[in-house]
């Protein structure tokens, strides 16, 4: 069975609350527990005492690779924190440890221990607080892979949203969308789409940056310069592109049901309408790193740090897709 490495995130947020729900998942015949292992990244003392505030009833048990999943169990990769952690209370001395998590499961990933991780939420403000520079997990994974570019997807449903640009001021996202990055965009979606999904010939829909897809250059000149000359010499070798599309139309179900996945060319653009579509049941994938990553599509939510409130929907999904996932890759190799 493949393995899945599941880091706990901000210790502070609803991470490790939403980890202790994967217990439900484990050691029932209809479950995850039979087709996978789950192991949880974390300070042991820190996700049992929040078992405790929680009243869950979750066996904590360290991880042993040759150990059978058991109902009602999580097991547990310990890695201490560096402070105590209080719910809903950030605290920067802890986010070397946040890193650590992510180093500690990407190590497995790239060493066949295990075959996926996902990722519960981390505070970007804490981490660049501590004297850490960091956008997020997915330039964070980027770079200590040495991958050069990576693109990030959310997806629920039948929905797939991929963004040109991530974490970026609104005011920059012009100026980094070039022909050349756009390019390796779409080829690493349109890779990934067969590599991670199966499809062979995916259809994408590529939205323009501009309001109207920059009505003929009226409202902008991106569509014009950018974006069409790329979709032009894709599509000449054989990739099926829509577009560049008004944003504001796109995904509409009649727009949508002509395509596998979109293209959106910046944040909100593109994950306003997925979030809304599917919130607390989307995910975030990394297309392009060479190992496989899913992740939860919300935050910390400190405010619901330690209520028990939080809805773990999104985590045992991005779980359900890492199996999928790493299933596919097996069968391919």
């Amino acid at each position: 069975m493949p393995v899945i490495a599941v880091t706990s995130g901000e210790p502070a947020g609803i991470g490790p609350e939403l980890c202790l729900r994967l217990a439900e998942q484990t050691g029932r015949g209809d479950s995850i527990g039979t087709i996978a292992r789950i192991v949880v990244l974390g300070d042991r003392k820190m996700i049992a005492e929040r078992a405790a505030m929680l009243h869950a009833r979750v066996a904590l048990r360290d991880w042993d690779p040759d150990s059978a999943p058991q109902a009602g169990t999580l097991d547990i990769l310990h890695l201490p924190l560096a402070t105590l952690s209080v719910p809903g209370r950030l605290d920067p001395a802890n986010a070397a440890y946040v890193l650590r998590l992510l180093d500690r499961a990407l190590v497995g990933c790239q060493s066949g221990e295990f075959a996926a991780m996902v990722t519960a939420p981390v505070h970007k403000g804490v981490i660049n607080d501590s004297g850490i520079p960091f956008t997020g997990h997915t330039e964070y994974l980027a770079e200590r892979t040495h991958t050069h570019r990576v693109v990030m997807m959310l997806a629920g449903g039948e929905l797939r949203v991929a963004l040109a640009t991530t974490h970026l001021p609104l005011k920059e996202v012009s100026a980094a969308i070039t022909r050349e990055s756009l390019e390796q965009t779409l080829r690493i979606l349109h890779e990934e789409m067969y590599r991670k999904y199966g499809i062979a010939r995916p259809r994408i829909l590529v939205a323009g940056l501009n309001p109207h897809a920059g009505e003929g250059g009226y409202l902008g000149n991106e569509e014009i310069e950018v974006i069409s000359p790329v979709l032009e010499k894709l599509r000449a070798e054989g990739m099926l592109l829509v577009g560049p599309l008004p944003a504001d139309t796109m995904f509409t179900p009649p727009m949508l049901a002509q395509g596998d996945c979109v293209l959106a060319m910046y944040h909100d653009q593109g994950l306003t309408a997925l979030k809304y579509a599917t919130f607390g049941n989307g995910i975030n994938v990394t297309l392009g790193l060479p190992i496989i990553r899913t992740s939860v599509d919300h935050g910390t939510a400190l405010e619901l740090a330690g209520t028990g409130r939080a809805d773990p929907g999104s985590l045992f999904v991005a779980v359900d897709q890492a199996i999928e996932m790493a299933n596919r890759a097996g069968v391919r190799q």
